[in-house]
């Protein structure tokens, strides 16, 4: 339940202006774009176009990104900020094992161009030769449990975190996967964008075969043969809006039911071999590993021994010589439209980010995160938690005892901000300067060990899902938590200079956008230690539903890109927390100084309109249209300009603000306006 799930992490300051500790900052003063308004447009037939729109129209996205706008240019600030703390751990000739060490030559083996050109394809040959020798499925499955350790096995989805029913203890899951495309349905339609993908598909496969020795025909003849094995394998996937049901994802069973389930798997072996020691596992999607357990043996050897080199090859591209990273670039261009690749520097960061996070994170916030930061992100926290209670116990809809649980479950929350407690150990990486594939793998076998090491065992609430860097935050429904990363708590999210009306607009929207994960479709299913349980009344759920309906057959109306509509379903939960998270900030901004006077304009808007304002510049995003289209099929979350628009027209206090007329195009009368908390 992040709040970009399915883009990059993205971002940056809109008006650049550094938090560092260590050097001399700027002090913003002016915290909304003017300039970027379209006051042309009346603010209740399009508030985003008026808010953002003459940005719209003169932003260019640059070549190298798939979009533009807060998240992404927030995100491109970061990386420079990491960019000069990696240059710096590399140049300081750290002792072996330290954090500068690995940091620093991690980063330095990316960049030694000149050795990576020079191997070529010779860092994959050990493990291609291995599929090349072996002559079953069964050996094919022991070879699948050696490459889970390094996170290549892509047939196999796996995590460890809390049982979703017994959230003490935590429990071993496996997910569908072994699909190359976004989502199923690449597979089977027939329309352009479907066609064209598939098409990339192929092209992208036979560049990797060419590329590690096959001839023009064999290359194609394997990439066909995997397309073809991938489109029975997507036979049994769920779709994306499947997947967003945590009763029907849950599905609990010990060792031998799954060996029943999948016998050619042949589970004992496959468990021993990847040192899972355990009774039971959560399956998620159990049609694929049926599935999966029939096609090993039905389909021909030879087709499964070019899939696993296929996925061991794309699993790697972006750590290889240029050719593999120029033919990786174009085959995923046709889903983002990025016109030309991102600098080396920029990759090698975000890699560390993703493999080493804890020490790329220590230097971070050591350097950029401010204590002033975290005690203003701890009021405003505190602030939205309060008025949450008082939504909740003004509720029409819901009874006193319903009630009385859900506030129990807000009460607890456990909040994270900044970073973690508890940073993670990276004793067991090697990190060389002249072996960039095996950096990387040794980080992912690191990765493997650790979740690993916990199945079966207590769950430590004190672990982050998120690196301190990143440019996002979540709430995670077992542990009953929200949590907001150091990366995310700059401008134009939050400055501890600004306002009130831009923070609680901005920062205190997300905060309350993920407060209301915790009772939105999905997190409304979990109680407040974190276990999925029903907790509430078949009279509350049933009002809970008829509300949530109406929510997404609004979104389902929504349409861009010609006639392409939202999935009101698939976007549910996300629409719910921009709604209620909305609504629980302004509540929240009302009881500071500045929202209770409402009256001293600044930049010639008054508070109120400073807060709406505020949270429709946050969102302002320009999508490249290849980008948009996965997003509409697999993304949990609405497009912005819906994000800002669908929450405004449902607030009496947006149509106070802005003197909004019943004539405007927009306009929603009070009794048609949608909310659940």
């Amino acid at each position: 339940m992040k709040l970009k799930l399915g883009l990059p992490l993205i971002g940056l300051a809109l008006l650049a202006a550094c938090q560092s500790k260590n050097t001399e900052t700027d002090t913003r003063t002016v915290f909304l774009d003017k300039a970027g308004m379209d006051t042309t447009v009346n603010p209740g037939d399009n508030f985003f176009e008026y808010a953002n729109g003459k940005w719209m129209k003169a932003t260019v996205i640059p070549d190298d990104q798939s979009g533009w706008g807060s998240f992404y240019t927030l995100y491109e600030d970061n990386l420079k900020k990491l960019k000069g703390i990696v240059e710096d751990a590399e140049k300081a000739n750290a002792p072996k094992g330290s954090i500068k060490q690995k940091v620093g030559d991690y980063y330095a083996s990316g960049m030694d161009t000149v050795t990576i050109e020079k191997l070529g394809a010779e860092p994959l040959k050990p493990v291609l030769a291995k599929i090349d020798g072996t002559k079953s499925y069964k050996e094919l499955v022991s070879l699948l449990a050696e490459l889970a350790k390094t996170n290549e096995a892509g047939l196999l989805g796996m995590g460890v975190g809390a049982d979703e029913k017994n959230s003490v203890k935590n429990i071993v899951s496996f997910y569908q996967s072994g699909l190359s495309l976004p989502e199923k349905d690449y597979y089977f339609k027939t329309d352009s964008t479907s066609k064209v993908a598939r098409e990339g598909f192929v092209a992208y496969a036979t560049k990797l075969f060419s590329l590690t020795g096959s001839d023009a025909a064999t290359a194609a003849k394997n990439a066909n043969a995997i397309l073809a094995l991938e489109t029975e394998i997507a036979k049994s996937h769920r779709s994306p809006e499947e997947l967003r049901d945590p009763q029907k994802n849950y599905n609990k069973m010990s060792v031998a039911q799954l060996s029943q389930l999948a016998p050619n798997l042949d589970v004992p072996s496959l468990f021993a071999a990847m040192q899972i020691k355990t009774d039971s596992v959560n399956v998620g999607q159990p049609a694929y590993f049926k599935a999966l357990s029939t096609l090993l043996a039905s389909q021909p050897i030879e087709v499964w021994k070019t899939k696993f080199k296929y996925d061991y090859m794309a699993r790697n591209a972006g750590l290889l010589s240029k050719a593999f990273v120029d033919a990786s670039f174009n085959y995923n261009k046709i889903f983002n439209g990025q016109k030309k690749q991102s600098e080396r520097w920029k990759k090698l960061v975000n890699g560390i980010d993703a493999n080493m996070g804890d020490l790329l994170g220590q230097l971070y916030v050591e350097k950029y995160f401010t204590q002033e930061a975290k005690q203003r992100m701890d009021e405003l926290v505190n602030n939205l938690q309060k008025v949450f209670a008082t939504r909740i116990s003004k509720l029409d809809w819901m009874s006193a005892e319903t009630k009385a649980k859900a506030t129990e479950k807000l009460n607890v929350f456990l909040k994270k901000i900044g970073y973690t407690t508890k940073w993670k150990n990276f004793d067991d990486v090697t990190i060389s300067k002249g072996d960039y594939l095996g950096n990387a793998r040794s980080a992912r076998m690191h990765a493997y060990n650790e979740e690993i090491s916990k199945i079966g065992k207590p769950v430590d609430k004190t672990e982050w899902g998120m690196t301190p860097p990143t440019v996002n935050a979540y709430y995670n429904p077992t542990f009953n938590e929200i949590v907001f990363p150091a990366g995310i708590l700059q401008f134009p999210f939050f400055d501890a200079k600004a306002d009130d009306a831009i923070n609680y607009g901005a920062i205190g929207a997300v905060i309350g956008h993920e407060m209301t994960h915790g009772f939105d479709d999905q997190g409304r299913q979990y109680d407040a230690a974190g276990n999925m349980k029903d907790w509430w009344t078949k009279a509350d759920a049933d009002q809970f539903k008829t509300r949530a309906d109406k929510v997404a057959k609004l979104y389902s109306g929504f349409t861009l890109l010609g006639n392409e509509h939202v999935n009101g379903n698939l976007t549910l939960g996300e629409n719910l927390a921009d709604i209620g998270g909305l609504a629980i900030a302004y509540d929240a901004f009302k009881l500071t100084k500045q929202g209770q006077d409402n009256s001293q304009k600044i930049d010639g808007f008054t508070p109120d309109q400073r807060f709406f304002l505020s949270f429709a510049q946050v969102w302002r995003i320009k999508d490249r249209d290849e980008n948009m289209r996965v997003r509409i099929k697999t993304d949990p979350h609405s497009p912005e300009m819906f994000r800002v628009n669908g929450p405004v027209y449902n607030m009496e206090a947006f149509y106070k603000a802005f003197n909004i007329p019943k004539t405007a195009k927009m306009y929603v009368a009070p009794e048609n306006r949608l909310g659940v908390w």
